[in-house]
């Protein structure tokens, strides 16, 4: 079994591996338009769609093979892939209006995700496009002081 991070141009993938493996999880790194079969044959119990310099509303924008979403194992997305995941089930992704790159501070964060980080921790954002409404059922479990949708 693996977790297979779904690359879609992020500058962070191998970090982003490192991590898990560091974590003493067997990673994997595709393509993010790796085909559905191809995904299958890792095994995963886990997916993660990384990062882009793309935006979800680009043409020719990349998107996973739809049967990802299918496979019954937890998807984390980080920055577009957390805009994929959003826009797939129901919510909206929007240009922000201002690009925001540099240091950032979590302000509120909460889920066994953030298990053991300490309370405001600095983070490091670089992003132009935001959720700007979320998928029905869904919450905030993050936010900066500049977005307020860090986490969903």
């Amino acid at each position: 079994m693996s977790v297979v991070i779904l690359d879609f141009g992020s500058q962070y993938t191998r970090l982003i591996a490192r991590r898990v493996r560091e974590l003493d999880a067997f990673s994997i790194i595709l393509p993010g338009a790796a085909p559905i079969d191809r995904i299958r044959r890792e095994a995963p119990c886990a997916i993660i769609l990384s990062g882009s310099p793309r935006s979800v509303f680009d043409e020719g924008a990349p998107r996973p093979d739809p049967a990802v979403y299918d496979l019954g194992v937890p998807i984390l997305g980080i920055c577009y892939g957390m805009q994929l995941l959003a826009e797939r089930f129901g919510g909206a992704v929007a240009d922000a209006g201002t690009r925001s790159y540099g240091a950032d501070r979590l302000i509120r964060h909460e889920g066994a995700l953030f298990d053991g980080v300490a309370a405001k921790p600095a983070v490091w954002m670089s992003h132009a496009t935001t959720v700007s409404r979320l998928p029905d059922g869904w919450r905030v479990t993050a936010e900066t002081e500049a977005n307020r949708h860090a986490a969903i």
